[in-house]
């Protein structure tokens, strides 16, 4: 990680943020940096730190710097509200990229972005609970709801001839929105649910819940969790009771981590679905070639390309809009998102200010497809299948 990534995190997990000067334009970036998916965040904040970059490399904001300003939730409701407090009303930001997990972004959106009259733009959060947020049209994301990735979920899980599953799933906004729609359609289909568990957090043991999970005949156990917390220690735990062998994830347990802590080998007939970028996308080897001649590696990590994006596309309302004005910007975020428009892809920056400046109307298509947002502020998108490849992940389908 470079210097300047290195202290804009160590900003965020101090909570000290950082100091603009006169000529700077702050951009908020709401991470969960420490919690459940810690494991996720490095890549990320290259990536975020990555687009500002190429923003003060090519002209800067509203001609002066961009900063990226961080905030850390700790990967909790409170710790969101609180981090994201600091950036709308001390730093006094006028957008904000973030959060990351869906219970973060909602309690943050809730309790202090949206009455801030701040727009918001999350790259990876999924519960559907956004859609129907009363948000002023504030609130944005680049990633399809679950409601969407549990349809396909249960298409892979059918596709692979597996009849007969057994399902836990986190008592969160991720878990229950995911797991309810993976219910509905994968007995639509004609699958069977043999047993089900909604599980909480933080627990040690989850052998009761397994022990109950195991007593039909499932051919496989889908787990919808965090690797960091939850759905790693009961893959783990599955694996050390001799109940499953065969497991089936969301994102959340698409996570190196796992692979670290249970091993290869055990997860070898395991797959994972995952919201993923377009086949064969220009936009999307631009952007690893430049993340990975600035940071070496990591550019495959997951969600890298909708960080980055839903950077990019803050920092293009920013400068769309002309000014910090946060109802401009939240009208601007989606004409630069949106068609009609010249294309502008990932660090094309010096272009995308040149055809502003003319007063043309652009359309970026990032790295990880393009962002049509409804009158929601849902996308559509694209889910992957992945399975373990050594000590990462291998994506061998995606669906649109």
């Amino acid at each position: 990680m470079r210097k300047l990534t290195t202290i804009v995190a160590a900003a965020a997990l101090l909570g000290t943020g950082t100091t603009a000067l006169a000529d700077d334009t702050k951009i908020g970036i709401l991470m969960d940096i420490t919690g459940p998916i810690a494991n996720f965040i490095p890549p990320l904040q290259n990536a975020a730190d990555l687009a500002v970059k190429q923003v003060n490399e090519q002209g800067g904001l509203l001609g002066g710097t961009a900063v990226a300003v961080y905030g850390d939730t700790t990967g909790t409701a409170q710790g969101a509200v609180d981090a994201a407090q600091k950036l709308v009303n001390v730093e006094n930001v006028p957008i904000i990229m973030g959060s990351l997990m869906s219970g973060t972004t909602i309690a943050a959106a809730e309790a202090a972005i949206i009455p801030a009259g701040v727009p918001q733009i999350s790259p990876t959060a999924t519960s559907p609970a956004m859609t129907f947020l009363e948000d002023n049209g504030l609130v944005f994301r680049i990633v399809p709801s679950d409601n969407y990735q549990g349809e396909i979920l249960a298409k892979m899980v059918m596709d692979e001839g597996i009849k007969k599953v057994a399902l836990t799933f986190v008592n969160n906004d991720y878990g229950v929105g995911i797991g309810e729609t993976f219910i509905d359609a994968y007995t639509e289909a004609g699958g069977e649910i043999v047993a089900e568990a909604k599980h909480e957090e933080k627990k040690d043991s989850y052998r009761s819940e397994l022990a109950s999970l195991a007593k039909g005949d499932a051919e496989a156990l889908v787990v919808i969790a965090y690797a960091g917390d939850s759905g790693g220690k009961i893959v783990r735990q599955a694996i050390e009771g001799g109940l499953f062998t065969k497991f089936i994830g969301t994102d959340g347990l698409r996570d190196e981590l796992l692979i670290q802590n249970v091993g290869a080998d055990a997860l070898k007939t395991s797959f994972f679905s995952s919201p993923t970028s377009p086949a064969e996308n220009p936009a999307q080897q631009s952007l690893h070639d430049a993340f990975n001649a600035e940071f070496g590696e990591g550019a495959d990590k997951a969600f890298v390309d909708q960080t980055y994006d839903a950077t990019f596309l803050a920092l293009l309302a920013v400068e769309k809009a002309g000014s910090t004005d946060r109802a401009k910007i939240a009208e601007a975020l989606k004409e630069v998102a949106m068609a009609p428009g010249e294309k502008v892809g990932p660090g094309e920056w010096a272009k995308a200010i040149a055809l502003i400046k003319e007063g043309k109307d652009i359309d970026y298509d990032g790295a990880s497809g393009s962002a049509e947002f409804d009158e929601n502020g849902d996308v559509g998108g694209y889910i992957g299948k992945f399975v373990v490849d050594g000590d990462g992940y291998k994506q061998v389908e995606i669906v649109e």
